[in-house]
């Protein structure tokens, strides 16, 4: 199989989210994209779901040939077999065979896996996270994905369905997650987080600005709002950024507790809301952890892959399978 790499060292990977399915043509050895493709994900039927990552690809197929193999990377409770269990971002869809139904489709390889360990796939062999062999990768978007990274591998779990920080239960009081639960980290420290403590700051009677922004409904509020008000010098935002970054800082103290890494990557657009977020996570992050003067202190730092590292990781998992022979998981 190794003769059929060097022939072909082109793999797609495809980064499915709440709102778009991104897909590329990449070298997973360099990360050099040949040619990408977007589209929405369907949201009114889950269904569609499948045919639409298909369609995706066969659009990047039509681009730049037949790949050796395809990577999917979808939020959720991925398998080892890469069907998708459950998905709190992506309502509906529920047993899934992801690998199965594309491999069948489209007559390629495929692997299927949680979106955000497709990310640290990316960063740990090309990002930030590169040349550690203990790492924590956290993506802020909608919701909190995450991985682990041990001993240089990727931690899957029994199951595959290891990394998932976001469901981390911190304040049982506290908001509801997508999930249905109340008090998991990503209620209070994702978009949607953000979100809801901007609702918050509203219920305490400030944060006009932001409302205004949502067109005056609460129930609007997105993280644009607020990054938008933050630009403005708005106080009630900058109160707002300030409790979001506390939340960060208390879930990955956490981690820290947990793991014991040498590095944490954050990923998502939120780590850019504004320059002082990431320097005001690193100061709290010292106070949630334990013994936090007397351990060496452990990095907080941005992803390098931008939206691309869940779909460049695809293309590395399939690498992987590929040349580990592996067979396809369908």
């Amino acid at each position: 199989m190794a003769g059929s790499i060097e022939s072909n060292n082109r793999f797609i990977g495809i980064d499915v989210g709440g709102t778009k399915i991104l897909g590329v043509v990449v070298d997973p050895a360099t990360g050099q994209i040949a040619a990408r493709r977007k589209a929405p994900t369907p949201k009114a039927d889950p269904t569609a779901v499948g045919p639409a990552i298909a369609a995706v690809v066969e659009e990047l197929i039509e681009a730049e040939g037949r790949p050796t193999a395809v990577g999917v990377g979808v939020p959720g409770l991925v398998d080892h077999q890469g069907v998708l269990h459950y998905g709190p971002n992506v309502p509906g869809v529920l047993k899934l065979d992801i690998a199965g139904d594309l491999h069948r489709a489209l007559g390629i390889p495929v692997v299927a896996d949680n979106d955000a360990a497709n990310a640290a796939l990316a960063e740990h062999r090309l990002g930030a996270a590169r040349g550690t062999m203990h790492a924590v990768i956290v993506t802020q978007g909608t919701g909190i994905g995450g991985a682990i990274i041990v001993g240089g591998r990727l931690l899957r779990g029994a199951n595959g369905f290891a990394g998932e920080p976001g469901h981390m239960l911190i304040d049982r009081s506290g908001h509801q997650c997508a999930c249905g639960r109340f008090g998991c980290w990503e209620s209070v420290s994702s978009g949607a987080g953000l979100a809801n403590l901007s609702r918050e700051v509203i219920a305490e009677g400030r944060g006009a600005r932001i409302l205004e922004l949502a067109g005056g409904d609460a129930a609007h509020i997105r993280g644009e709002h607020v990054s938008a008000a933050l630009a403005e010098g708005d106080t009630d935002a900058e109160e707002i950024l300030n409790r979001f970054a506390t939340w960060v800082a208390q879930g990955l103290g956490s981690l820290i507790n947990l793991l014991d890494p040498e590095i944490i990557v954050l990923g998502g657009g939120l780590t850019a809301i504004n320059r002082h977020f990431l320097g005001d996570v690193r100061e709290r992050v010292t106070a949630a952890v334990l013994g936090g003067e007397h351990r060496p202190e452990v990095p907080v730092v941005p992803a390098q892959l931008g939206e691309e590292a869940g779909a460049i990781g695809g293309a590395i998992n399939a690498r992987d399978l590929f040349v580990g022979g592996g067979s396809p998981r369908g």
